[in-house]
């Protein structure tokens, strides 16, 4: 069973409507800790400010639940926009520590929109450069686009861990693979066949 953790914080009803859409033999949003602990899989959603993600993932009291399934029992997890940035140990963004659970951290982006000509956040469609296919990516459509809104971006620590990088103002990481432990921070959910066949790759990864 894979669970989409419900925490008030993303587009758990279009995450849920994908993975039935892919075939996902079962899956449900959750913050039942019965569920997440019978969970084969699961997804982080994520949408808004690092520190209000945080202090919602604490309110649910599921975090050490959480650290369980994922750091000791290696549940295969993906975080999702905010979710991913959750996955990090720290975020410029606010003051709460993060899950911690990859070796990255959450910085804004670093250019003079005035200068660049783009806008901050990061909205709309853009291309991915992977780096190496890890599971998400595993014979995906070339030149892959997908969705993001953003004005944080993650900065890996760990090289090896970065599947996919996107330009806009610069090159940042879009997508990391840590094991199990997966993060985009585009939305797969409004990415059409891109997004449909990440989340397939997801759901048949074992």
């Amino acid at each position: 069973m894979i669970v989409v953790i419900d925490y008030g914080m993303g587009n758990v009803g279009s995450i849920l409507n994908m993975l039935k859409k892919v075939g996902a033999p079962a899956a449900k949003v959750s913050a039942d800790p019965k569920d997440i602990e019978q969970a084969d899989k699961l997804i982080l959603p994520g949408v808004g400010a690092f520190d209000t993600g945080m202090q919602r993932l604490r309110e649910t009291g599921l975090i050490g639940l959480l650290n369980e399934k994922v750091l000791k029992a290696k549940t295969p997890t993906l975080g999702v926009c905010l979710g991913m940035q959750l996955l990090t140990r720290v975020s410029e963004e606010g003051e709460l520590p993060g899950l911690g659970w990859i070796d990255a951290e959450t910085i804004r982006f670093r250019f003079d929109p005035r200068q660049s000509g783009l806008k901050i956040p990061h909205m709309g469609w853009n291309t991915v450069n992977i780096q190496r296919e890890g599971t998400l990516f595993k014979e995906m459509y070339p030149a892959a686009r997908f969705y993001f809104v953003h004005s944080f971006h993650v900065v890996s620590l760990e090289p090896a861990d970065v599947l996919t990088t996107t330009e806009y103002g610069y090159d940042f990481v879009s997508a990391v693979q840590h094991g199990h432990i997966m993060g985009a921070q585009f939305h797969p959910e409004k990415s059409h066949k891109f997004g449909i066949k990440l989340y397939k790759n997801f759901v048949e990864y074992a």
